[in-house]
């Protein structure tokens, strides 16, 4: 069926599942960090503004919590049932590393969850914003395990090989191999941007229909100055990552940017567009910059990018797809940049929340940095192969020995149950989104006694009457 066999289906399976994956902890890291910074904003200055967005975006926050931790788990069975035998090669490895963020993290954010959650008026206020950091804490070093495992693949070091298996030497070597720094700073930037971005879709999105209160413009507000401040950060950890990469994974970069092959001394240009053709080997229609290559890549105008054919044709990443995925990426990047500026020019002029023009801009933005996480992590991967652990396996030797038929099977199941469970709950979690943050609705009681706030019978009688609808609308809608 269209020319693919048994290994794409599940290269196309693995990535099916983890572009679903990757959205929901992206969001977490950010509305954790979030909530954390609402709350001790709260206990400093008591306005109730805070509060108010607290427990709208914890609501937000459980749900999506929830997804990702689904979704996690079918990421990591793969491993074994379709990529065993990358298992049984460096296993050793990511295995151990799985477990550490397991351990730390996810008992750290699993333990602190419950009071995070259903804690608000069970607990004092130093212990409930304590159980906030730390879940917020929980997902950064959940964060920093992962991409150790996956920056390992790309750059692998502090191992050596017997009798066909990886055996770690030295763990810090692992754990600090030479992409990890740039990939971490990178991803977690990412996920603070992401969501500063859906924070401020979700404010544009109520302003542009004439719900205008204090919370709704704190939560622009706030948005906007993540997106001021941290989109150019952003953009500067990815030139730092750009340069390691040129390093440690030169066909990567000869595919980035669609470069098939030097003339002479001259500079190497900078292609804008084009179309690279892995079969011609040439990009065509390709629209260049002259030195922009050699400037932005190696920081001097003229040293050389290395090219594709530099590279045995096997050894070649599919230029067709990162070519275009990196610059989708790094096209939304440019727009968040433009976002963030003009956000600061109409601050100034006290029409932040009055520009319809801005407005418009901001809601459709709501989507921009999980899409470009998603480029990113395209161009990341794809980039890597024909690779599973750059330089000592490759995809083709690392998966299991699945027919063509069981693997169509599991991939038609993967797509059907995605899209009926994972659309729902993004379906309910847009329903929140719409409903808005209302006004007191964090108000506390301490009345006390027996089937009061203060002593829940089950976890459930810790949310209010609208979190009771609420849970009764996802069951419905479930």
């Amino acid at each position: 069926m269209f020319g693919l066999e048994a290994l794409d289906l599940a290269r196309i399976q693995f990535a099916f599942t983890i572009s679903f994956h990757i959205l929901f902890p992206a969001i977490t890291i950010g509305l954790a960090s979030y909530l954390a910074v609402l709350e001790g904003l709260w206990l400093k200055t008591h306005n109730d503004t805070y509060r108010d967005l607290y427990h709208f975006w914890s609501k937000i926050f459980a749900v999506n919590f929830g997804m990702g931790v689904v979704s996690g788990l079918v990421m990591a069975y793969q491993f074994g049932t379709n990529w065993s035998r990358f298992s049984d090669f460096a296993g050793s490895v990511t295995g151990p590393l799985l477990t550490y963020e397991v351990l730390t993290a996810f008992f750290l954010e699993a333990g602190f969850l419950g009071v995070m959650l259903f804690g608000w008026n069970k607990v004092g206020r130093k212990l409930h914003f304590f159980a906030t950091v730390m879940v917020a804490i929980g997902t950064l070093i959940s964060t920093f395990w992962i991409l150790a495992s996956n920056s390992w693949m790309q750059t692998p070091q502090g191992f050596e090989i017997v009798n066909g298996q990886v055996i770690p030497t030295d763990w810090l070597a692992v754990i600090f191999n030479p992409s990890f720094p740039y990939r971490l700073m990178h991803m977690a930037t990412a996920a603070f941007v992401a969501t500063a971005f859906f924070v401020g879709s979700s404010a544009a999105w109520h302003l542009l229909r004439g719900k205008d209160n204090p919370a709704i413009r704190k939560m622009l507000s706030m948005a906007m100055w993540m997106a001021l401040i941290v989109a150019p950060i952003q953009a500067v950890i990815g030139d730092f990552h750009g340069l390691n990469t040129l390093e440690h994974q030169p066909a990567k970069i000869a595919a980035i940017e669609g470069h098939w092959e030097n003339k002479g001394n001259e500079a190497t240009p900078l292609i804008l567009f084009g179309w690279p053709d892995m079969k011609e080997e040439k990009t065509k229609f390709a629209v260049e910059i002259p030195y922009l290559g050699s400037l932005i890549l190696t920081h001097s105008l003229d040293k050389q990018v290395p090219a594709l054919k530099e590279f045995p044709p096997e050894d070649r990443p599919n230029s067709t797809i990162v070519f275009w995925s990196f610059r989708i990426m790094v096209g939304l990047g440019f727009l968040m940049i433009f976002t963030g500026l003009w956000s600061l020019w109409l601050r100034k002029r006290d029409t932040l929340y009055t520009s319809r023009p801005f407005l418009y801009l901001a809601l459709w933005m709501g989507p921009s940095g999980l899409i470009a996480i998603l480029a990113g992590w395209f161009t990341t991967e794809i980039g890597r192969q024909p690779w599973v652990v750059y330089g000592l396996m490759r995809t083709a030797d690392a998966s299991s020995n699945h027919s063509f038929m069981q693997m169509s099977i599991t991939l038609i199941l993967f797509v059907v149950v995605y899209f009926a469970l994972f659309g729902a709950g993004l379906g309910y979690m847009m329903r929140l989104v719409r409903k808005g943050p209302k006004i007191d609705e964090g108000k506390e009681t301490n009345d006390g006694g027996p089937g009061q706030k203060r002593t829940p019978a089950r976890p459930l009688s810790a949310a209010d009457d609208d979190h009771a609808d609420a849970g009764h609308s996802l069951t419905k809608e479930i």
